[in-house]
């Protein structure tokens, strides 16, 4: 046996040894914008107007007519909550397959996440599931536009104003996207995005909140301001706020990334429908599906289902080792946040405290469990490929399902 038929894993010779595109990508052009606060000696967001460049460019890119620019995706969150009024008690409606900042900012304010299903063609937050799941304790619903695909926002609108509820688009990964052609994060009440070193929008650590609504576009505004007023005195403070304010720095960069995150995102969706067609016509890789509604798509992640069936008995995480062994950068993406155990104690604290049972204990979540076991994610930077190196891809998935299966049946 020659190492060209055997696994990389297993001392065969990879199949890609000529590494994917890098992340992130930068020019001239970020360097300069960089340099230029350097100089001006105006580094942070109450002495520069770099920042409020950056908010009125971003919320125009996401169609929203307010923006507030603060320090991370859990921030963003956290303030969301705060700005509608979710509170002690309240319960919030998330999903289990998401970030855990989803959930930990829910508790941070101290009211209860409750976990609702996900679509089991999409990975996303499922509205039959979450209107189940509605209490008259419920004070709002949070879809997560995982992988950068947009929820279904339609449903979740119409779920929301039939019960009274608040809607929180999670856009953390979804820079760009688009619903029936409005930008995610202006859909709901707030939306709230991230731009930490992996996104797609990316100034190393950062987040934003949108709304389009002025009133809370203000409070938001406080509660990233240490509970200032844009009129008050400098030590004057309405609200119990936090400092949660971006630097000039990040502003200037998240400037020049978003002149070219357009560009980035038609490759990347190039790069997706090929993977699509592609994958698809290999037993047991099932792409995740996109509405129609879906007109824009990040592709924060390219995610798809395995099932290890086709692939000889392998499991889920012995093929994401298999395809990083031949040169596929991938990971098994997300664990039930419902299970980790800092939202069980803080979940189970909080609730004792209430005399109330923990709402996990709800629902069985089994399509975000097969998610958790099934689910594999090609990371955004790989789509950026040219198509030809796309194929490695595929030919490397069709090498391990080829090899496992020999295997199986010797």
């Amino acid at each position: 046996m020659t190492s060209s038929d055997r696994l990389a894993c297993e001392g065969g010779s990879p199949l890609r040894t000529h590494p994917f595109p890098t992340w992130p990508v930068w020019d001239v052009r970020d360097e300069n914008a960089l340099l230029s606060v350097l100089r001006s000696g105006h580094w942070g967001e109450i002495e520069s107007d770099v920042v409020g460049q950056f908010e009125e460019r971003f919320a125009a890119f996401q169609q929203a007519r307010h923006c507030v620019a603060v320090v991370n995706g859990t921030a963003a969150l956290r303030i969301a909550y705060r700005a509608l009024g979710v509170g002690y008690g309240d319960e919030v409606i998330v999903p289990p397959y998401t970030f855990i900042a989803t959930a930990s900012a829910v508790l941070e304010v101290g009211a209860v996440p409750v976990f609702a299903d996900i679509d089991p063609n999409t990975y996303l937050l499922d509205p039959v599931a979450v209107a189940e799941a509605i209490t008259p304790r419920t004070r709002a619903i949070v879809p997560v536009h995982v992988a950068g695909c947009p929820a279904d926002m339609d449903a979740f609108r119409a779920l929301a104003g039939r019960h009274g509820l608040r809607l929180v688009e999670d856009a953390a990964q979804a820079p760009g996207a688009s619903w029936n052609g409005q930008g995610v994060g202006s859909l709901g009440d707030i939306g709230t995005f991230s731009f930490q070193a992996s996104k797609n929008l990316n100034a190393g650590e950062g987040g934003a909140v949108v709304t389009n609504d002025p009133a809370l576009a203000e409070r938001i505004w406080s509660l990233h301001n240490v509970g200032r007023t844009r009129t008050g005195a400098w030590y004057h403070h309405e609200l119990l706020g936090g400092n949660d304010r971006l630097t000039a720095f990040q502003a200037a960069l998240l400037i020049t990334q978003l002149d070219q995150l357009p560009q980035q995102m038609a490759r990347r969706e190039a790069g997706a429908r090929y993977l699509d067609a592609a994958l698809s016509s290999i037993e047991g890789i099932k792409p995740m599906v996109r509405q129609p509604q879906v007109t824009g798509h990040a592709h924060h992640l390219y995610m798809f289902a395995y099932d290890s069936g086709a692939f000889g008995g392998l499991s889920r995480d012995g093929f994401v080792r298999a395809l990083l062994a031949e040169g596929i950068p991938c990971s098994a993406g997300y664990s039930m946040i419902s299970d980790e155990l800092a939202i069980q104690t803080e979940s189970a604290r909080l609730c004792a405290a209430l005399g109330r049972e923990q709402p996990a204990a709800r629902a069985p979540l089994p399509v975000a469990r097969r998610a958790c076991a099934q689910g594999v994610w090609l990371p955004q930077r790989l789509l950026l490929a040219e198509e030809h190196e796309l194929h490695d891809v595929v030919e490397a998935v069709r090498k391990i399902q080829r090899l496992s299966m020999t295997l199986a049946h010797a």
